[in-house]
């Protein structure tokens, strides 16, 4: 085992699903190969968008690419891909973050090793990356976000110092870093009421749901993800509503919803309010399964307020 760099681009040639699969030709097979069951950071070149170091996952097993002769799959562990909360850049402070670009002054270095599609990457390198990515103390960012602008009115507890590893793998971090990721990519907004609310603290209302469930092999990625308002997450998971995979318009389940619940909570004209970036629509594949195994199977009994 040993931990790699993936390099993706958006417009490239090859069948890649950063949450799901790598698609590499067989020079790679080797490197990717020594990557299965150890974690890997996806990378994007300079020449092909801004993004840098960009997410981080784990190898579970490579296969041929069915029906493609000299093509593999490094299909990725279901549950363990996740979105950085910041993108890194390949340098810092004019330094490749990893040693292995490095001349001996720890200028980059010329050549074609950085072109690589698939390379080695030091644990040290990894964590470094990864700390940048994603913060060991991103749960508390998160909760001083919104805090009062008084910085006496709020004191930092200790932060209890967590291994890379762990923090990749606990849910309650996981879902910060998949929230804050989605709420992000809406706007804030509710992609189904078109609503941005907050709280009187500024605080946004706006939840993050997953399309399909992380118990369900959901991944975190945003392109699984939907900003929704507490209500329409509700019924989204009950299968009340759902989102056409194909045109992105909202589907009822009329039988079960009334119609002034249907006109209160969703836009007039029935389509997802799409996030900003369009590398974040919601995956096709994710609605599909939300709308066979979800969609018309759940019952308008909304929680009684007591």
């Amino acid at each position: 085992m040993g931990k790699a760099v993936f390099l993706h681009r958006a417009d490239s040639i090859y069948d890649d699903e950063p949450d799901a699969k790598y698609d590499f030709p067989k020079t790679y097979l080797d490197a990717v190969r020594q990557a299965v069951g150890d974690w890997i950071v996806y990378y994007e070149p300079v020449k092909a968008g801004p993004r840098g170091y960009f997410a981080v996952a784990k190898v579970q097993q490579v296969i041929p690419k069915p029906g493609v002769e000299g093509r593999y799959l490094a299909l990725i562990e279901p549950g363990t891909f996740l979105p950085f909360d910041s993108e890194v850049p390949r340098l810092l402070d004019g330094r490749p973050l990893e040693t292995q670009l490095r001349d001996e002054t720890g200028a980059p270095k010329k050549g074609g090793l950085q072109q690589l599609a698939v390379r080695r990457l030091p644990d040290a390198d990894f964590a470094r990356i990864v700390n940048l990515g994603l913060p060991q103390d991103l749960e508390e960012i998160e909760e001083r976000r919104y805090s009062a602008q008084d910085p006496y009115a709020y004191e930092p507890a200790t932060i209890l110092e967590r291994p890379v590893l762990e923090r990749l793998t606990r849910r309650p971090y996981r879902d910060v870093a998949f929230r804050r990721r989605v709420r992000e990519a809406y706007g804030y907004r509710c992609a189904i009421s078109g609503l941005e609310l907050r709280n009187g603290g500024g605080r946004p209302e706006v939840q993050a749901a997953h399309i399909r469930p992380v118990e369900a092999s959901g991944s975190d990625s945003v392109r699984n993800g939907l900003a929704l308002s507490g209500t329409l997450h509700w019924m989204f998971d009950r299968g009340l509503i759902a989102v056409d995979p194909e045109s992105y318009r909202i589907l009822v389940s009329h039988n079960k919803v009334p119609k002034d619940v249907v006109d209160r909570l969703i836009l007039p004209n029935q389509e997802l309010i799409r996030p900003r970036n369009q590398s974040d629509l919601p995956h096709p594949e994710n609605l599909k399964w939300h709308r066979e195994n979800r969609f018309g199977q759940g019952n308008f009994d909304p929680p009684v307020r007591l």
